[in-house]
């Protein structure tokens, strides 16, 4: 007998059976004192039961009493913990660790059915449908350790090791009962069989939950509605399924949404995604991606920072061998309504597409860029969402919409828009331009992997491309060198030098983690070598390289200073970063005014139409102030004019410092 429950006296029986209560085998029923037999009507017993102590009434959210106890149900083989309210299920309880405060009413069938290991170990077979790449799920799955898994087949002996990593994780919560956690609330719902469920999770009307985690907690409770079906799942704090929606073999993040009869299997989704209406197969949804229309497909692609258009469609196979074929959209990837990309494919970050592509391309190395089509055919403007005050507007909208409140976040995030993983694509497209336009002088249509690029546009994103990056170089010097008094220009090349060279070399953005590729390399070679001894540490290696992200960025500025001033670091000198501020000033200040004068195109006498329905122009432009606002007063437009007048007083201040040296 487990310690602190009795066995019931041959009163409490009597008064069981005479309340409707039934048992094969009362010796096998246990409860604490004082045990209140009353709180008990109307239930069968049977296998081994625990029952804790019955006191007072629970609330439904809308505030009706339910008296605690269990009522018209058929318990078998579960411990059911203090305070707990179960009533009016049709089936029956089997085989369930019930935590205290729990309520349950009006289900059918809450059960565990053999050994399981709740969804723990499912492989989603993302980004190919027909395998390969298939992802063994887990509780504390991260984006970044998907992303390994996912696309790092190349190192076979790393991608073992996580998996038995995850297996042996997967072996230790395999078990033949299920947990209820304290506080869950599950009213209304047809089948739960094989699921675990956390702290504080709401559970409502829900049709079938079969084999998975819900890993609520009281900090950030689960929520899963009316009419929602879900196999082979693990769904983590704070995220939110409802209204119809389907899910078969995924995992879903912290802060996420799918609801609106959202359909999704064998895909995974990270930190708040949204799903609505439409349907995702085989996509590994990192950070953000989201995707609101009834007619948009998201398949067999990798995603993050993505608003998906109205009608949005990818095809991975070309009717040869089978839904072979993939893509990559990187971060900050818009497309617009009935927008169309054939995989394989790859979009460069902060690029929006237009139209439909019926030719494979690959824009990664020119970020900010558009893709449009033009004539059946692919066209880029390169850089051009640079100027665009929408792409200011996600930068600053994605760190207020996280919608995490747990302790642990799993995912980690760098919201920085630029970046070395952007600047250094800016770096590599300016590069690229400036090789094309020598390569065909004379011409005014540059042709590039199946894409036109117009030779004027070309020119522009060369300008554009070179304000980011003297905006970015100028931004991490002045930080280096605030709030310190230099004396001589060898002090301040000393405080130039940064703390480690690990940062050197190309980055890459792991779904959400910004790092240089270099960790990531030290990194598998410790998972190679079996140094990593649990999933979880490799979990903490990611927040390592996240918590380190200045410094390594500024090993990388550092190192890719001397191509952009013309002199090694170690002949810098305070001229020299007069120089570089000044640079920064200019491209800033520049960068927002396009920024202002994109944002006053919003504004037009244009954009007004449809306001002040039976009005003249006056009238327009009266209904347009009232409901959108004025220009000059837009919380937009404001930060940019404040932002201007900042960052010109910050570099003015360094070069103040400069100048008074020597």
């Amino acid at each position: 007998m487990a310690e602190g429950y009795r066995s019931l006296s041959i009163g409490e029986i009597r008064g069981l059976e005479a309340a409707g209560c039934r048992s094969n085998s009362w010796e096998s029923v246990f409860v604490k004192d004082p045990f209140n037999a009353e709180r008990i009507q109307n239930v069968t017993f049977s296998g081994t039961v625990r029952l804790g102590l019955f006191n007072g009434v629970a609330r439904e959210r809308c505030g009706l009493p339910l008296m605690r106890g269990i009522k018209n149900a058929h318990i078998h083989n579960c411990t059911i913990a203090d305070n707990v309210t179960i009533t009016d299920i049709t089936g029956f309880i089997a085989n369930y660790d019930i935590g205290e405060g729990v309520v349950i009413r009006n289900c059918g069938h809450i059960s565990t059915e053999g050994h399981t290991s709740f969804g723990n170990g499912t492989r989603v077979a993302v980004l190919n449908e027909t395998g390969g790449r298939e992802v063994p799920i887990w509780d504390r799955l991260t984006s970044h350790m998907a992303y390994i898994i996912t696309l790092y087949r190349h190192r076979p002996s790393a991608i073992a090791e996580i998996e038995k990593l995850i297996d042996d994780y997967t072996e230790g919560v395999r078990s033949d009962r299920g947990e209820i956690g304290s506080g869950s609330y599950i009213a209304g719902c047809g089948t739960i069989k094989n699921v675990r469920i956390g702290n504080g999770a709401v559970i409502e009307d829900v049709s079938r939950l079969e084999e998975g985690s819900v890993n609520s907690s009281f900090r950030d409770p689960v929520h899963i509605g009316n009419d929602v079906i879900m196999d082979h799942f693990i769904i983590c704090s704070g995220s939110k399924v409802n209204d119809a929606a389907v899910i078969d073999k995924c995992f879903i993040g912290q802060g996420c949404i799918l609801s609106k009869q959202y359909s999704a299997e064998n895909s995974l989704f990270f930190s708040n995604c949204g799903g609505y209406h439409g349907e995702a197969c085989s996509i590994f949804a990192g950070p953000y991606t989201v995707t609101h229309h009834k007619s948009t497909l998201l398949i067999a692609g990798i995603f993050s920072f993505m608003n998906a258009g109205s009608g949005s469609n990818q095809s991975n196979h070309m009717y040869k061998l089978g839904p072979i074929h993939q893509g990559i959209m990187e971060r900050g990837s818009k497309t617009t309504s009935d927008s169309f990309v054939l995989w394989p494919s790859r979009i460069g970050p902060f690029t929006l597409v237009v139209g439909r592509h019926h030719h494979n391309v690959d824009t990664t190395s020119f970020p900010f860029s558009y893709l449009t089509e033009a004539s059946y055919e692919s066209q880029l403007i390169p850089g051009i969402n640079l100027r665009s005050v929408g792409t200011i507007r996600d930068a600053q909208k994605w760190p207020k919409r996280d919608m995490r409140k747990d302790t642990r976040k799993l995912d980690q995030i760098n919201y920085n828009l630029l970046s070395p993983f952007t600047v250094g694509k800016m770096i590599k497209g300016r590069d690229l331009l400036k090789e094309l336009i020598e390569a065909n002088q004379g011409q005014d249509v540059i042709g590039y992997e199946r894409m036109r690029i117009k030779s004027s546009a070309a020119m522009r994103g060369i300008s554009l491309y070179q304000m980011g990056i003297d905006k970015y170089i100028g931004n991490s010097v002045i930080k280096r060198l605030e709030g310190t008094v230099f004396r001589s220009d060898e002090e301040i090349r000393d405080r130039m030098k940064p703390d480690t060279m690990e940062g050197t070399g190309d980055w890459i953005d792991m779904s959400g983690l910004i790092t240089p590729l270099s960790s990531i390399e030290v990194l598998l070679e410790a998972i190679e070598s079996k140094e990593m001894k649990s999933a979880d540490a490799i979990n903490r290696s990611f927040d390592s390289i996240h918590r380190n992200y200045y410094n390594l960025q500024w090993a990388w500025v550092y190192d890719h200073l001397p191509g952009e001033t013309g002199k090694l670091n170690e002949e810098l000198t305070a001229d020299d970063i007069i120089a570089i501020v000044e640079r920064w000033k200019k491209s800033v200040v520049e960068l927002d005014w396009m920024l202002y004068e994109d944002a006053r195109k919003e504004f037009t006498l244009s954009s007004m139409t449809g306001f002040g329905i039976d009005g003249d122009d006056e009238v327009k432009k009266r209904d347009f102030e009232q409901v959108r606002g004025d220009f000059e007063k837009n919380s937009v437009v404001l930060a940019i004019l404040d932002h201007i007048k900042a960052k010109t007083e910050l570099g003015d201040e360094l070069i103040n410092r400069m100048r008074n040296i020597g």
